[in-house]
């Protein structure tokens, strides 16, 4: 056959035998030739390097990577150091070479941006290097001798939050990059800075871990100061928790710093940072692990089980020979020749293959990034951002929802929340146009419950309901948390993080108009 023809062109370096029949005959007698098979017989030769080749072909593919991987998204406010500190890890972690450095060093050096060499790694667009803002959701992997990662490098600037979501809502474990530097520190945590609404969106979005990393301490006006960096952590305990952050369990702190790496993979030298050592020692910044690195590597991520229904929320697709979807799985385990339901259109596929880091594997389990390829006649309309790849049962597809929801902010023409307000809903990968139907109950500040509000105002909690324009793929937050979280934004601004609490009876289900 022509496939192994193939195979044996690569193996032995020999011509194409391009037109079929003798040809492929004479190529096959020649590598036999080559390969020196002892007996006379040159078909029974012949045989052997067909099967050799046939069985080479066929080579199982490998189960995937057994360490555990984990998603990381940079978050923080616009120059807060997120790409210089990403690029760093993966220039520490021999991802990058030595000679790819020194050619960046040199074109930040003709922008008159010395300090932002690193920062090229993950900003690739000439529109980002010129500005020096993040505008894309940069990727990048690098490991460890325990878990393999993949960096996701959110924008931090505000007009890109929609893309910030996307980087989050893959991610299990959110890096606030936060600059101690005087006055940048200030600027990311007042009102309308991005500290703020990065690590209210981080905590929706559903990370299990927020390590809060204090950059920029080898800074002139820090100089690996404790004063600075305990203030630094102080101001963001109160409003972290504020968020729905677990202080002790779910956050950490590590100072460091992200262009000289110092923190990063090695620990800072005791001559710089006299205080560090004995800091993370007695665990008073909720870690005993004295860089970001071996932090990272500590982290135990809770609830992932490869067993359970599949769901697999699509981030993009693409066609490449057949319909390709990106996405991660949330849960169950994704293997090639399964059977699969998209919702919320109903349509059963089946999966051709999976690449996890874009290897082909065997079986791809919960944590991974995965490009699958769906046959079965499905098209790119068939499949799109925000629909969910399940196994039986599917998840539930609904138009309306009742939801549990804190709300954090209001436009400034529309101070009151009330029934018939209009928002974008985002959830998982999928952003649909909203309307608020009904507000059953409202909770004030100070725990005063409201049986029969007329309306909501910032600072309240409230349990509503919310019609979808679309019939749109989720879950209750209790049996999926991952398919039943959510935010609400409108005109530019996160107004309101919630989960839902009750689906219609299931008979309301159907397709997607």
């Amino acid at each position: 056959s022509n496939v192994i023809i193939d195979f044996l062109t690569k193996k032995f370096d020999i011509g194409g035998g391009g037109g079929g029949g003798d040809g492929d005959e004479e190529e096959l007698v020649k590598a036999t030739e080559s390969m020196q098979i002892s007996g006379d017989n040159k078909d029974d030769a012949m045989n052997v390097v067909v099967d050799e080749a046939a069985e080479e072909l066929t080579e199982p593919i490998k189960e995937g990577d057994p360490r555990e991987h984990l998603n990381l998204v940079f978050i923080g406010h616009v120059d807060a150091g997120k790409s210089t500190l990403s690029g760093n890890i993966l220039y520490l972690t021999d991802n990058v070479d030595k000679r790819t450095i020194e050619k960046y060093e040199r074109e930040a050096k003709d922008l008159n941006r010395e300090s932002w060499f690193l920062a090229f790694i993950m900003d690739t667009n000439e529109e980002e290097r010129a500005k020096g803002k993040t505008v894309e959701v940069g990727r990048a992997h690098f490991d460890t001798t325990v878990k393999r990662y993949t960096i996701l490098d959110a924008p931090g600037h505000k007009n890109y939050v929609p893309n910030m979501i996307m980087g989050a809502s893959q991610a299990d474990i959110a890096v606030l990059v936060i600059s101690a530097r005087k006055g940048e520190f200030e600027t990311g945590f007042d009102r309308g800075g991005q500290t703020r609404e990065h690590a209210l969106l981080a905590k929706t979005l559903g990370v299990a871990f927020l390590v809060v990393v204090i950059n920029k301490m080898d800074d002139p006006t820090v100089r690996w100061s404790k004063d600075r960096y305990d203030e630094c952590t102080s101001k963001l305990k109160p409003f972290l928790k504020s968020c729905g952050f677990t202080i002790k369990r779910e956050v950490k702190f590590v100072p460091i710093s992200g262009l000289t790496g110092a923190n990063v993979k090695d620990e800072v030298d005791g001559s710089v940072c006299p205080w560090w050592k004995t800091s993370h020692e007695s665990g008073e910044n909720n870690t005993t692990a004295p860089t970001l690195m071996s932090l990272l590597d500590t982290l135990e991520i809770k609830g992932r089980d490869p067993e359970a229904p599949l769901r697999i929320p699509v981030l993009d697709r693409y066609t490449d020979r057949g319909t390709i979807a990106m996405g991660k799985v949330e849960s169950g385990t994704v293997r090639p020749g399964m059977k699969v339901t998209l919702m919320p259109t109903r349509n059963e596929y089946k999966i051709e293959a999976v690449w996890a880091n874009e290897e082909p594997v065997a079986a791809a389990r919960p944590g991974e990034n995965v490009l699958l390829k769906i046959g079965g006649g499905c098209g790119t309309e068939d499949v799109q951002k925000g629909f969910v790849i399940c196994t039986s049962p599917p998840c539930r597809s609904v138009q309306k929802i009742i939801c549990h929801m804190a709300l954090m902010d209001m436009p400034d023409a529309t101070r009151i929340f009330t029934a018939g307000f209009q928002a974008m809903f985002h959830t998982h990968t999928c952003e649909e146009e909203c309307t608020v139907t009904k507000i059953f109950e409202t909770t004030n500040k100070k725990g005063q419950v409201n049986k029969k509000p007329a309306f909501a105002t910032v600072g309240m909690r409230l349990v509503c309901m919310l019609e979808l324009e679309r019939m749109t793929p989720v879950e209750t937050f209790d049996e999926y948390p991952f398919l039943g979280r959510f935010t609400l934004r409108t005109e530019g601004k996160t107004i309101a993080i919630g989960k839902i609490t009750k689906l219609p009876p299931r008979k309301e289900d159907g397709n997607r108009k």
